[in-house]
């Protein structure tokens, strides 16, 4: 009985051993991109995104000051403004205001005797100044507008993510004024006393300006 030659046995277990080689450097490839392409942002740092949130209280509490030493500044008499106004309103918004989203902003500083008010907001009659122009202050408890926040420039809407934001800007900078600069005068008690004000306007009606104030004090 003729034997049958031996058929030799594969060995596939080295086969087997490459491919899983093969899978685990591939892993470990993509394990280092991955933690190639991630940041480490350190809690607290500039970078953290918990601090990235904007703050309107942060905002109002820090850019205030610079906001009143800026209109402080560029304050004008309120008689000279007047007058520059009444003469040529487009000469006098380039040489003393600033330009905002609708109108213009001036700052202004004047003393006068307050007259009467309504919700916080008194007139105040101003020597030298036109009794065709009727001048009034805001004292709280509410503040009106952006004056504070448009009052420079130097905020726009661009710092911010939309539009809601934009708005507690200025929101916030009166605020701040509020506890700043308000907090102290008894504004139910104001008629008849008289008072000095630095503050900004927005240059809608010529006869008619409402002050929002970044100094105001009590004689």
């Amino acid at each position: 009985m003729s034997s049958q030659p031996a058929t030799p046995t594969m060995n596939r277990r080295p086969a087997s051993n490459v491919r899983w080689i093969v899978l685990a450097a591939g892993v470990l490839v993509v394990l280092g991109a991955m933690i190639l392409d991630t940041k480490v942002v350190t809690i607290g740092s500039a970078e953290d995104t918990r601090k990235a949130a904007f703050s309107p209280e942060a905002f109002g509490k820090a850019e205030f000051p610079n906001v009143q030493a800026a209109v402080e500044q560029r304050a004008v008499d309120a008689p000279t403004l007047a007058s520059a106004i009444a003469k040529d309103k487009a000469a006098a918004e380039k040489q003393y205001g600033v330009p905002a989203n609708v109108g213009t902003e001036f700052p202004v500083k004047f003393s006068g005797v307050v007259g009467e008010g309504k919700s916080g907001i008194y007139t105040v009659k101003v020597a030298d100044v036109p009794d065709t122009l009727v001048v009034r202050v805001q004292t709280g408890p509410a503040i009106n507008g952006t004056d504070l926040r448009d009052a420079t420039g130097a905020i726009t809407f661009g710092q911010f993510i939309n539009q809601i934001e934009y708005q507690n800007a200025g929101s916030a900078l009166n605020n701040e004024m509020k506890k700043q600069v308000l907090s102290t005068i008894d504004n139910t008690n104001l008629t008849g006393k008289t008072i000095s004000v630095v503050g900004v306007f927005k240059l809608i009606n010529p006869k008619g300006w409402l002050v929002t104030p970044v100094k105001l004090s009590v004689q």
